[in-house]
């Protein structure tokens, strides 16, 4: 139960880390690595997987 607890934290913590990253790059950032800004929650989503 522990494994479970402590693997679905981990994961939320990429989610979060990932999402605050891109949150904080600019349109013109983002754009120049071909992410508009309404991707951001499904890519962090992805990358926390």
């Amino acid at each position: 139960m522990f494994t479970n607890v402590a693997r679905k934290y981990q994961s939320w913590k990429r989610f979060r880390n990932t999402y605050d990253e891109l949150s904080q790059l600019s349109n013109r950032e983002l754009s120049d690595l071909g992410i508009s800004r309404g991707d951001i929650m499904s890519l962090a989503r992805n990358a926390s997987r």
